[in-house]
Protein backbone atom coordinates (compact mmCIF):
# COMPACT_ATOMS: atom_id res chain seq x y z
CA UNK A 1 0.00 0.00 0.00
CA UNK A 2 1.64 3.27 -1.08
CA UNK A 3 1.04 6.96 -0.68
CA UNK A 4 -0.20 7.21 2.89
CA UNK A 5 -0.67 10.74 4.22
CA UNK A 6 1.70 12.19 6.77
CA UNK A 7 0.33 13.87 9.87
CA UNK A 8 1.60 17.23 8.63
CA UNK A 9 -0.37 16.80 5.40
CA UNK A 10 -3.47 15.98 7.44
CA UNK A 11 -3.14 19.25 9.39
CA UNK A 12 -2.55 21.15 6.17
CA UNK A 13 -5.63 19.64 4.55
CA UNK A 14 -7.79 20.59 7.52
CA UNK A 15 -6.80 24.25 7.14
CA UNK A 16 -6.88 24.50 3.37
CA UNK A 17 -9.52 22.08 2.10
CA UNK A 18 -11.39 19.99 4.67
CA UNK A 19 -13.38 18.23 1.99
CA UNK A 20 -10.44 17.08 -0.09
CA UNK A 21 -9.83 13.39 -0.50
CA UNK A 22 -6.94 11.27 -1.55
CA UNK A 23 -7.25 7.85 -3.13
CA UNK A 24 -5.08 4.95 -2.16
CA UNK A 25 -4.01 1.85 -4.04
CA UNK A 26 -5.50 -1.38 -2.87
CA UNK A 27 -3.68 -4.29 -1.32
CA UNK A 28 -4.30 -7.66 -2.83
CA UNK A 29 -6.87 -8.68 -0.24
CA UNK A 30 -8.94 -5.49 -0.21
CA UNK A 31 -8.90 -1.69 -0.36
CA UNK A 32 -7.95 0.69 2.42
CA UNK A 33 -9.80 3.95 2.16
CA UNK A 34 -7.85 7.13 2.90
CA UNK A 35 -10.22 10.00 2.26
CA UNK A 36 -12.90 12.29 3.53
CA UNK A 37 -15.34 11.53 6.31
CA UNK A 38 -18.22 11.17 3.92
CA UNK A 39 -16.70 8.40 1.80
CA UNK A 40 -18.39 5.07 2.11
CA UNK A 41 -16.55 1.84 2.93
CA UNK A 42 -16.47 -1.12 0.62
CA UNK A 43 -19.74 -2.77 -0.28
CA UNK A 44 -20.72 -6.15 1.09
CA UNK A 45 -19.80 -9.17 -0.89
CA UNK A 46 -22.29 -11.13 -2.92
CA UNK A 47 -20.20 -14.17 -3.57
CA UNK A 48 -18.89 -17.24 -1.87
CA UNK A 49 -15.20 -18.02 -1.92
CA UNK A 50 -13.87 -21.50 -1.89
CA UNK A 51 -12.03 -22.20 1.35
CA UNK A 52 -8.30 -22.73 1.04
CA UNK A 53 -6.64 -25.61 2.73
CA UNK A 54 -5.58 -24.43 6.17
CA UNK A 55 -2.08 -24.91 7.51
CA UNK A 56 -2.02 -26.31 11.01
CA UNK A 57 -0.46 -24.54 14.00
CA UNK A 58 2.26 -27.18 14.10
CA UNK A 59 3.17 -26.47 10.51
CA UNK A 60 3.28 -22.74 11.23
CA UNK A 61 5.63 -23.25 14.16
CA UNK A 62 7.89 -25.41 11.98
CA UNK A 63 7.87 -23.82 8.49
CA UNK A 64 9.71 -26.78 6.93
CA UNK A 65 6.57 -28.84 7.34
CA UNK A 66 4.37 -26.47 5.36
CA UNK A 67 5.92 -27.49 2.02
CA UNK A 68 5.92 -31.22 2.61
CA UNK A 69 2.81 -32.15 4.50
CA UNK A 70 2.82 -35.52 6.23
CA UNK A 71 0.36 -38.07 4.95
CA UNK A 72 -0.74 -38.90 8.46
CA UNK A 73 -1.32 -36.38 11.24
CA UNK A 74 0.04 -36.91 14.73
CA UNK A 75 -2.34 -36.77 17.66
CA UNK A 76 -2.65 -33.33 19.26
CA UNK A 77 -0.58 -34.44 22.26
CA UNK A 78 2.36 -35.39 20.06
CA UNK A 79 2.05 -32.19 18.11
CA UNK A 80 2.16 -30.07 21.24
CA UNK A 81 5.16 -31.93 22.68
CA UNK A 82 7.10 -31.49 19.43
CA UNK A 83 6.27 -27.82 19.22
CA UNK A 84 7.18 -27.13 22.83
CA UNK A 85 10.56 -28.84 22.40
CA UNK A 86 11.15 -26.76 19.27
CA UNK A 87 10.28 -23.56 21.11
CA UNK A 88 12.44 -24.43 24.11
CA UNK A 89 15.47 -25.09 21.92
CA UNK A 90 14.81 -22.25 19.50
CA UNK A 91 13.68 -18.66 19.65
CA UNK A 92 12.70 -18.59 23.29
CA UNK A 93 16.28 -19.37 24.28
CA UNK A 94 17.42 -16.54 22.02
CA UNK A 95 15.01 -14.32 23.86
CA UNK A 96 16.74 -15.00 27.17
CA UNK A 97 19.93 -13.36 25.92
CA UNK A 98 18.05 -10.11 25.38
CA UNK A 99 16.17 -10.37 28.66
CA UNK A 100 19.31 -10.88 30.72
CA UNK A 101 21.64 -8.40 29.05
CA UNK A 102 20.48 -5.39 31.04
CA UNK A 103 20.46 -5.98 34.81
CA UNK A 104 19.48 -2.39 35.51
CA UNK A 105 16.31 -2.80 33.46
CA UNK A 106 15.42 -6.02 35.27
CA UNK A 107 15.97 -4.30 38.61
CA UNK A 108 13.70 -1.44 37.55
CA UNK A 109 11.00 -3.87 36.44
CA UNK A 110 11.28 -5.76 39.72
CA UNK A 111 10.93 -2.53 41.69
CA UNK A 112 7.76 -1.69 39.81
CA UNK A 113 6.22 -5.17 39.94
CA UNK A 114 6.70 -5.43 43.69
CA UNK A 115 4.12 -2.68 44.13
CA UNK A 116 1.53 -4.39 41.96
CA UNK A 117 -1.27 -6.53 43.48
CA UNK A 118 -1.56 -10.16 42.46
CA UNK A 119 -3.99 -10.86 39.59
CA UNK A 120 -7.52 -11.70 40.58
CA UNK A 121 -8.96 -15.15 40.07
CA UNK A 122 -12.27 -14.08 38.59
CA UNK A 123 -13.93 -16.51 36.23
CA UNK A 124 -14.31 -15.75 32.56
CA UNK A 125 -18.00 -15.00 33.08
CA UNK A 126 -17.17 -12.40 35.71
CA UNK A 127 -14.50 -10.82 33.52
CA UNK A 128 -16.88 -10.68 30.56
CA UNK A 129 -19.63 -9.12 32.66
CA UNK A 130 -17.20 -6.50 33.92
CA UNK A 131 -16.02 -5.69 30.42
CA UNK A 132 -19.55 -5.38 29.03
CA UNK A 133 -20.62 -3.25 31.98
CA UNK A 134 -17.70 -0.82 31.72
CA UNK A 135 -18.05 -0.62 27.95
CA UNK A 136 -21.72 0.27 28.35
CA UNK A 137 -20.87 2.97 30.91
CA UNK A 138 -18.27 4.50 28.63
CA UNK A 139 -20.65 4.37 25.67
CA UNK A 140 -22.99 6.68 27.57
CA UNK A 141 -20.23 9.25 28.19
CA UNK A 142 -18.10 11.34 25.86
CA UNK A 143 -16.52 8.66 23.70
CA UNK A 144 -16.08 7.80 20.05
CA UNK A 145 -17.59 4.32 20.52
CA UNK A 146 -21.08 3.40 19.34
CA UNK A 147 -21.28 -0.10 20.89
CA UNK A 148 -23.92 -1.94 18.84
CA UNK A 149 -24.04 -0.14 15.50
CA UNK A 150 -22.65 -3.09 13.49
CA UNK A 151 -23.55 -6.07 15.65
CA UNK A 152 -25.40 -7.90 12.87
CA UNK A 153 -22.68 -7.36 10.26
CA UNK A 154 -19.62 -8.31 12.32
CA UNK A 155 -18.48 -11.86 11.38
CA UNK A 156 -18.32 -14.57 14.03
CA UNK A 157 -14.64 -15.27 13.29
CA UNK A 158 -13.76 -11.93 14.93
CA UNK A 159 -13.48 -12.82 18.61
CA UNK A 160 -12.52 -9.29 19.63
CA UNK A 161 -11.68 -6.00 17.95
CA UNK A 162 -10.38 -2.70 19.24
CA UNK A 163 -7.65 -0.06 19.22
CA UNK A 164 -3.97 -1.02 19.49
CA UNK A 165 -1.07 1.20 20.58
CA UNK A 166 2.61 0.27 20.15
CA UNK A 167 5.34 1.55 22.49
CA UNK A 168 8.93 0.90 23.41
CA UNK A 169 11.03 1.97 26.39
CA UNK A 170 14.71 2.82 26.20
CA UNK A 171 17.27 1.16 28.40
CA UNK A 172 17.95 2.62 31.80
CA UNK A 173 19.41 6.08 31.33
CA UNK A 174 18.66 6.19 27.57
CA UNK A 175 15.74 8.54 26.90
CA UNK A 176 16.21 8.55 23.12
CA UNK A 177 17.32 5.17 21.70
CA UNK A 178 19.35 5.40 18.50
CA UNK A 179 18.61 1.83 17.35
CA UNK A 180 16.79 -1.31 18.59
CA UNK A 181 19.77 -2.42 20.68
CA UNK A 182 19.12 0.53 23.02
CA UNK A 183 15.53 -0.56 23.64
CA UNK A 184 14.85 -2.31 26.93
CA UNK A 185 11.51 -3.78 25.90
CA UNK A 186 8.64 -3.24 23.44
CA UNK A 187 4.96 -3.22 24.37
CA UNK A 188 1.52 -2.99 22.88
CA UNK A 189 -1.71 -1.91 24.54
CA UNK A 190 -5.04 -3.40 23.50
CA UNK A 191 -8.18 -1.35 24.15
CA UNK A 192 -11.10 -3.74 23.36
CA UNK A 193 -14.32 -2.45 21.81
CA UNK A 194 -17.78 -4.06 21.90
CA UNK A 195 -18.17 -6.72 19.19
CA UNK A 196 -20.52 -4.64 17.05
CA UNK A 197 -18.94 -1.25 17.73
CA UNK A 198 -18.57 1.61 15.28
CA UNK A 199 -16.18 4.56 15.78
CA UNK A 200 -17.18 8.21 15.54
CA UNK A 201 -15.38 11.44 16.50
CA UNK A 202 -13.50 12.01 19.73
CA UNK A 203 -11.14 10.20 22.11
CA UNK A 204 -11.72 6.49 22.45
CA UNK A 205 -12.72 6.70 26.12
CA UNK A 206 -11.50 4.63 29.04
CA UNK A 207 -13.53 1.48 29.77
CA UNK A 208 -11.02 0.15 32.32
CA UNK A 209 -10.58 -3.00 30.21
CA UNK A 210 -7.22 -2.35 28.53
CA UNK A 211 -4.29 -4.80 28.57
CA UNK A 212 -0.59 -4.06 28.57
CA UNK A 213 1.28 -6.80 26.69
CA UNK A 214 5.07 -7.05 26.93
CA UNK A 215 7.42 -8.26 24.21
CA UNK A 216 10.81 -9.05 25.82
CA UNK A 217 12.32 -9.79 22.41
CA UNK A 218 11.96 -6.05 21.62
CA UNK A 219 10.93 -6.64 18.01
CA UNK A 220 7.92 -8.32 16.46
CA UNK A 221 8.19 -11.59 14.54
CA UNK A 222 8.64 -10.95 10.82
CA UNK A 223 8.36 -14.46 9.35
CA UNK A 224 6.98 -17.90 10.27
CA UNK A 225 10.45 -18.80 11.55
CA UNK A 226 10.17 -16.13 14.26
CA UNK A 227 8.40 -17.38 17.40
CA UNK A 228 8.57 -14.92 20.29
CA UNK A 229 7.10 -15.35 23.74
CA UNK A 230 5.02 -12.47 25.12
CA UNK A 231 2.99 -12.03 28.27
CA UNK A 232 0.23 -9.95 29.85
CA UNK A 233 1.89 -7.43 32.16
CA UNK A 234 -1.37 -5.71 33.15
CA UNK A 235 -4.95 -6.90 32.60
CA UNK A 236 -8.29 -5.08 32.93
CA UNK A 237 -6.48 -1.83 33.59
CA UNK A 238 -7.41 1.83 33.15
CA UNK A 239 -5.63 4.50 31.15
CA UNK A 240 -4.89 6.34 34.38
CA UNK A 241 -3.17 3.25 35.80
CA UNK A 242 -1.15 2.89 32.59
CA UNK A 243 -0.16 6.54 32.86
CA UNK A 244 1.09 6.20 36.43
CA UNK A 245 2.69 2.74 36.36
CA UNK A 246 3.82 2.29 32.76
CA UNK A 247 3.96 5.39 30.58
CA UNK A 248 5.60 7.82 32.98
CA UNK A 249 9.37 7.94 33.63
CA UNK A 250 10.71 7.00 37.05
CA UNK A 251 13.84 7.10 39.17
CA UNK A 252 14.93 4.44 41.63
CA UNK A 253 17.86 3.76 43.92
CA UNK A 254 20.39 0.93 43.58
CA UNK A 255 23.06 -0.15 46.05
CA UNK A 256 25.86 -0.06 43.51
CA UNK A 257 25.00 2.72 41.04
CA UNK A 258 22.92 5.12 43.10
CA UNK A 259 19.94 6.80 41.43
CA UNK A 260 18.95 5.28 38.11
CA UNK A 261 16.52 6.75 35.57
CA UNK A 262 13.91 4.72 33.68
CA UNK A 263 12.75 6.73 30.64
CA UNK A 264 9.13 7.28 29.67
CA UNK A 265 7.50 4.89 27.21
CA UNK A 266 7.67 6.18 23.63
CA UNK A 267 4.69 5.72 21.28
CA UNK A 268 5.54 4.45 17.79
CA UNK A 269 2.17 3.54 16.24
CA UNK A 270 -1.60 3.36 16.66
CA UNK A 271 -4.21 1.44 14.74
CA UNK A 272 -6.98 -1.12 14.97
CA UNK A 273 -6.72 -4.83 15.76
CA UNK A 274 -8.76 -8.00 15.81
CA UNK A 275 -8.29 -11.38 17.47
CA UNK A 276 -9.72 -13.87 14.99
CA UNK A 277 -10.26 -17.61 14.86
CA UNK A 278 -9.96 -19.97 11.91
CA UNK A 279 -11.01 -22.96 13.98
CA UNK A 280 -7.66 -24.64 14.58
CA UNK A 281 -5.66 -21.41 14.98
CA UNK A 282 -6.10 -17.94 16.44
CA UNK A 283 -4.59 -14.79 14.96
CA UNK A 284 -3.85 -11.23 16.02
CA UNK A 285 -4.33 -8.94 13.02
CA UNK A 286 -3.75 -5.18 12.86
CA UNK A 287 -3.91 -2.21 10.48
CA UNK A 288 -1.82 0.87 11.31
CA UNK A 289 -3.53 4.28 11.27
CA UNK A 290 -0.69 6.49 12.53
CA UNK A 291 1.92 7.27 11.46
CA UNK A 292 0.47 7.55 7.98
CA UNK A 293 3.76 6.48 6.44
CA UNK A 294 5.86 3.94 8.29
CA UNK A 295 9.47 4.98 8.78
CA UNK A 296 12.66 3.30 9.98
CA UNK A 297 11.58 2.96 13.62
CA UNK A 298 8.41 1.08 12.72
CA UNK A 299 10.08 -1.19 10.18
CA UNK A 300 13.00 -1.96 12.51
CA UNK A 301 10.55 -2.97 15.24
CA UNK A 302 8.78 -5.24 12.73
CA UNK A 303 5.60 -3.28 12.05
CA UNK A 304 3.91 -3.22 8.66
CA UNK A 305 0.99 -1.16 7.42
CA UNK A 306 -1.09 -4.29 7.96
CA UNK A 307 0.00 -7.59 9.42
CA UNK A 308 -0.90 -10.57 11.57
CA UNK A 309 0.51 -13.26 13.85
CA UNK A 310 -0.56 -16.72 14.89
CA UNK A 311 -1.13 -16.57 18.66
CA UNK A 312 -0.99 -19.62 20.97
CA UNK A 313 -1.57 -19.65 24.73
CA UNK A 314 0.90 -21.51 26.95
CA UNK A 315 -0.49 -23.96 29.53
CA UNK A 316 0.72 -22.68 32.93
CA UNK A 317 0.32 -26.17 34.43
CA UNK A 318 3.57 -27.12 32.70
CA UNK A 319 6.87 -25.57 33.73
CA UNK A 320 8.03 -22.89 31.33
CA UNK A 321 11.53 -23.00 29.85
CA UNK A 322 14.01 -21.30 32.18
CA UNK A 323 14.39 -18.37 29.80
CA UNK A 324 10.65 -17.70 29.74
CA UNK A 325 9.64 -18.14 33.39
CA UNK A 326 7.71 -15.39 35.18
CA UNK A 327 7.64 -14.79 38.95
CA UNK A 328 3.94 -15.69 39.06
CA UNK A 329 1.60 -17.82 36.99
CA UNK A 330 -1.71 -16.53 35.63
CA UNK A 331 -4.59 -17.17 38.02
CA UNK A 332 -6.73 -19.00 35.46
CA UNK A 333 -9.94 -20.53 36.87
CA UNK A 334 -10.30 -24.33 36.75
CA UNK A 335 -12.70 -24.36 33.80
CA UNK A 336 -10.19 -22.38 31.75
CA UNK A 337 -7.37 -24.77 32.67
CA UNK A 338 -9.58 -27.71 31.70
CA UNK A 339 -9.82 -26.31 28.17
CA UNK A 340 -6.17 -27.24 27.59
CA UNK A 341 -7.05 -30.96 27.86
CA UNK A 342 -3.49 -31.62 29.13
CA UNK A 343 -2.01 -29.96 26.00
CA UNK A 344 0.87 -27.54 26.39
CA UNK A 345 -0.55 -24.99 23.94
CA UNK A 346 -3.94 -24.00 22.58
CA UNK A 347 -5.34 -21.23 20.35
CA UNK A 348 -5.55 -17.94 22.22
CA UNK A 349 -8.96 -16.47 23.03
CA UNK A 350 -9.59 -12.88 24.06
CA UNK A 351 -10.68 -13.93 27.57
CA UNK A 352 -7.20 -15.33 28.29
CA UNK A 353 -5.73 -11.83 28.07
CA UNK A 354 -7.81 -10.76 31.08
CA UNK A 355 -5.28 -12.44 33.39
CA UNK A 356 -1.92 -10.94 34.28
CA UNK A 357 1.09 -13.20 33.57
CA UNK A 358 -0.71 -15.17 30.86
CA UNK A 359 1.98 -16.18 28.36
CA UNK A 360 1.40 -16.54 24.65
CA UNK A 361 3.50 -17.19 21.58
CA UNK A 362 3.57 -14.77 18.63
CA UNK A 363 4.40 -16.54 15.37
CA UNK A 364 5.13 -14.39 12.33
CA UNK A 365 3.12 -14.68 9.14
CA UNK A 366 4.68 -13.86 5.80
CA UNK A 367 3.39 -11.55 3.11
CA UNK A 368 2.82 -8.28 4.96
CA UNK A 369 -0.94 -8.70 4.67
CA UNK A 370 -3.72 -10.01 6.91
CA UNK A 371 -3.63 -13.45 5.25
CA UNK A 372 -5.26 -16.31 7.11
CA UNK A 373 -6.32 -14.02 9.94
CA UNK A 374 -9.22 -12.78 7.82
CA UNK A 375 -10.33 -16.04 6.23
CA UNK A 376 -14.11 -16.20 6.04
CA UNK A 377 -15.70 -19.04 8.00
CA UNK A 378 -18.35 -21.35 6.44
CA UNK A 379 -21.15 -20.19 8.75
CA UNK A 380 -20.52 -16.56 7.79
CA UNK A 381 -20.34 -17.38 4.08
CA UNK A 382 -23.88 -18.69 4.32
CA UNK A 383 -25.16 -15.57 6.12
CA UNK A 384 -25.73 -12.65 3.70
CA UNK A 385 -25.83 -10.13 6.57
CA UNK A 386 -22.22 -10.80 7.58
CA UNK A 387 -19.29 -8.75 6.34
CA UNK A 388 -16.08 -10.41 5.33
CA UNK A 389 -13.57 -10.16 8.20
CA UNK A 390 -11.19 -7.99 6.16
CA UNK A 391 -14.01 -5.64 5.18
CA UNK A 392 -14.97 -5.20 8.82
CA UNK A 393 -11.38 -4.38 9.79
CA UNK A 394 -11.06 -1.91 6.93
CA UNK A 395 -14.27 -0.17 7.97
CA UNK A 396 -13.00 0.12 11.53
CA UNK A 397 -9.64 1.49 10.35
CA UNK A 398 -11.38 3.98 8.07
CA UNK A 399 -13.43 5.24 11.01
CA UNK A 400 -10.30 5.40 13.17
CA UNK A 401 -8.49 7.40 10.49
CA UNK A 402 -11.24 10.04 10.48
CA UNK A 403 -11.30 10.07 14.28
CA UNK A 404 -7.51 10.50 14.46
CA UNK A 405 -7.56 13.29 11.87
CA UNK A 406 -9.92 15.30 14.05
CA UNK A 407 -7.64 14.70 17.06
CA UNK A 408 -4.65 16.32 15.30
CA UNK A 409 -2.99 13.24 13.88
CA UNK A 410 -0.16 11.80 15.96
CA UNK A 411 -1.43 13.57 19.08
CA UNK A 412 -4.44 11.19 19.06
CA UNK A 413 -2.43 8.71 21.14
CA UNK A 414 -2.12 11.26 23.93
CA UNK A 415 -5.73 12.41 23.57
CA UNK A 416 -6.97 8.82 23.87
CA UNK A 417 -4.86 8.07 26.94
CA UNK A 418 -5.66 11.37 28.63
CA UNK A 419 -2.04 12.59 28.53
CA UNK A 420 -0.51 16.01 28.03
CA UNK A 421 1.58 15.56 24.88
CA UNK A 422 4.28 17.98 26.07
CA UNK A 423 5.08 15.71 29.03
CA UNK A 424 5.88 12.65 26.92
CA UNK A 425 8.06 11.72 23.93
CA UNK A 426 6.45 12.43 20.58
CA UNK A 427 5.44 9.54 18.35
CA UNK A 428 8.84 8.43 17.06
CA UNK A 429 9.52 7.60 13.41
CA UNK A 430 13.31 8.07 13.16
CA UNK A 431 16.19 7.05 15.42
Amino acid sequence: MDGRRSSARIASQEKSSPTSSQSKSSPAAGSKRKGEAGSSPTAKRGRKSSKKEQITLEETVDPNKSEHKATEEKPDEDMEETKTEDITNGKVNDQSKDENDDEDTKEADAAKSSDQPAPSGNSDATSTDKQESTSADVAKSDTAVEPTEREEETPSSILEKGIIYFFFRGRVGIDHPSDPTEIARSYFVLRPLPHGAKLTDGPIGDAGNSRLLALPKKVLPKSPRDRFMSFVEKAQTSFNDLKESFLAPSDYETKTAGTRHTPAATPIAEGIYAITSTGRESHLAYIITIPNELSEVQTDIGLRERGSFVVSLRNPQYEAPAAAQLPQKPDFPKDMLDEFRALRWMPLQAKHLNFANAQFLLIGESGGQLGKAVEEQPEDQQDPTKEKPEEELEKLEHEDEIRVKHLKGDDAVFADLGLDAKDYPKLQTTW
